[in-house]
């Protein structure tokens, strides 16, 4: 239907899948498809093995992942932050700040923060946090963003006309039910993304 990324989850979650069924997914996709492992504070050895098993071009951190770990990955790496208020840009440089090498950091995923939950909550936070960090100068130096967290075709256009982010991330939001992919929701919202 025309995605840019697929992600596949390889932490406890009603999506996750084996090394063995990322593999079968990446094979069957067409080229230049960029595939995205997603993890939730896996150590870098973890994140590497399964990165090869399943032919992965990029992990993405949405646990508590020290900054460190970039230096130890053999792909690049997105980090995930769950935005809670508007000082989520501070915790966001404070990590990027111990990367190295930074080049590693293709992106900053923003995610909405649930107590308790690394994501695919379908919940979303206040989208005018990054439009007003934006307007202060805050993300001049900053990777690529990539907007996640409650996104769905009827409000996908909205967040990116605030939000402006790189890549919009969606999960939840085109699914019938946790787990379950709604080919009708994808292709809506797919065609919602392309529109704005």
């Amino acid at each position: 239907m025309g995605a840019d990324v697929i992600g596949l989850v390889f932490a406890e979650s009603p999506r996750q899948v084996s090394p063995e069924q990322a593999c079968a997914v990446t094979d069957a996709l067409p080229p230049l498809t960029t595939t995205i492992g997603v993890f939730v504070d896996s150590d870098a050895e973890t994140v590497n093995r399964v990165a090869a098993r399943a032919n992965l071009t990029i992990a993405q951190l949405h646990g508590h992942e020290a900054p460190e770990i970039v230096e130890h990955l053999s792909i690049p790496c997105i980090k995930a932050f769950r935005v809670r208020d508007d000082h989520w840009i501070d915790e966001v440089i404070r990590w990027l700040d111990g990367v190295q090498p930074t080049q590693q950091v293709k992106a900053i995923l923003l995610d909405a923060y649930v107590p308790g939950v690394a994501g695919g909550t379908g919940e979303q936070f206040n989208w005018k946090w990054v439009a007003e960090a934006r307007d202060a100068g805050k993300l001049d130096n900053l990777p690529p963003l990539v907007l996640s967290g409650g996104l769905n075709a009827e409000n996908v256009a909205e967040a990116v006309r605030i939000v402006k982010p790189w890549m919009v991330d969606v999960s939840s939001g085109v699914e019938s039910s946790p787990g379950v992919k709604d080919l009708k929701k994808i292709e809506d919202f797919i065609h919602a993304v392309r529109e704005t």
